[in-house]
C-alpha cells in the first residue's frame, strides 16, 4: 500500500500535544511520509492542528475514515489507552501498521495477545517508541536473565494533575509541599492509576519481566522542574542503572520532551527502514 512517491501515507488519531508535534515533524520533512488524514474526538483540535501545517490532510469524521483510507498504510495513535482498546484491532485488520503512544493499554493481557495474533495474521507491524526512558535495548537483551526491575519516577505534582490516583483519594496534587513517595506497586496497577503519566512503566514491563514483577515507585517533588526516570535492573547478567532527567514538553508538562523526540524518531524509522540501530 506504499505511495507511488515511496513515501508512506500516515493517519493520525489524537491531535493533542504529541499529535501536534508528530504532525509538525512530518510537515517539516523530518519524517519520510505524508500526513493524509487526522482525527480527534474534539474536532476543534483537528482544525487547530491544520492551521499549523503547510500540508492539508483531511479531517476524519470518525476513525472509520482512517481505517478505510486507501492512501494510509501506517496509523499513529496519540490519543489515549481507550483509543488503543477501541481502534487498534480494526486498524490492523484493515492491513495497516500501527504506532502506539498509549502503550499502557497493552498491559491488558487479552488485548495484547489479540493484537499480536492479528499482527501475525495480517503481516503487519506494531511500533512503540522508547519514550522518556533509556536502556530498553539492554533490558530486552537480558530479559531472560532478569530477577529484579524497578522504575523510580520523580515529577512535579503539576505533571500528575488529573491522574485517577488523586481523584480516587480526593487529593489535590498542589497540596503536596515536600518531596514524597506517593505510590509503590507493580506496573500493571501503576498504569491504571496514572494512565497519562507512566506509560514508560508499561514499555519497561513489556521489554523485561512483565507488569506484575516490575516495581514502580512514584515520587512527587514540588521543587523539581524535570521528569526523572531511574531504572534499576539486576540478574545473572549483572546490574544495570539508568537515569534520565527530562525537560518537560513546552506544550504539555505531563509529557517529557524526550518522549516527543522519541516518537518522532520512531515514526521516522518506521517510514524509512534502510538503517536499523540497536536490538
Amino acid at each position: 500500500m506504499l505511495l507511488l512517491s515511496g513515501m508512506r501515507g500516515i493517519g493520525l488519531i489524537g491531535c493533542g500535544a504529541i499529535g501536534k508535534e508528530l504532525a509538525t515533524a512530518i510537515d517539516e520533512g523530518k519524517v519520510k511520509g505524508m500526513l493524509k488524514v487526522v482525527y480527534d474526538i474534539y474536532r476543534d483540535n483537528a482544525i487547530g492542528l491544520l492551521d499549523r501545517l503547510e500540508s492539508r490532510p483531511r479531517i476524519a469524521e470518525s476513525v472509520d475514515d482512517i481505517i478505510l483510507a486507501e492512501d494510509v498504510d501506517i496509523v499513529v495513535e496519540a490519543a489515549s489507552q481507550q483509543a488503543v482498546r477501541d481502534y487498534v484491532k480494526p486498524i490492523i485488520q484493515s492491513k495497516k501498521d500501527v504506532m502506539l503512544m498509549s502503550v499502557g493499554a497493552l498491559l491488558d493481557d487479552t488485548l495484547y495477545n489479540d493484537i499480536i495474533e492479528l499482527l501475525d495474521r495480517y503481516g503487519r507491524r506494531l511500533y512503540i517508541p522508547t519514550g522518556a526512558i533509556a536502556g530498553i535495548d539492554a533490558i530486552k537483551s537480558v530479559r531472560h536473565l532478569l530477577d529484579h526491575v524497578m522504575l523510580v519516577t520523580t515529577k512535579n505534582p503539576r505533571a500528575l494533575q488529573g491522574a485517577p490516583f488523586f481523584v480516587e483519594r480526593n487529593i489535590d496534587p498542589a497540596s503536596i509541599k515536600s518531596k514524597s513517595v506517593i505510590y509503590e506497586g507493580n506496573a500493571r496497577e501503576a498504569v491504571k492509576l496514572f494512565p497519562a503519566n507512566i506509560n514508560v512503566a508499561a514499555l519497561l514491563s513489556i521489554a523485561g519481566i512483565g507488569a506484575d514483577k516490575t516495581i514502580v515507585r512514584i515520587v512527587v517533588d514540588p521543587d523539581t522542574d524535570r521528569n526523572t526516570h531511574e531504572i534499576v535492573a539486576r540478574g545473572r547478567f549483572g546490574e544495570l542503572h539508568i537515569q534520565v532527567s527530562n525537560v518537560p514538553s513546552a506544550s504539555n508538562p505531563r509529557t517529557s520532551y524526550l518522549a516527543v523526540l522519541s516518537a518522532v524518531e520512531c515514526l521516522r524509522s518506521a517510514c524509512d527502514d534502510r538503517l536499523s540501530i540497536g536490538t
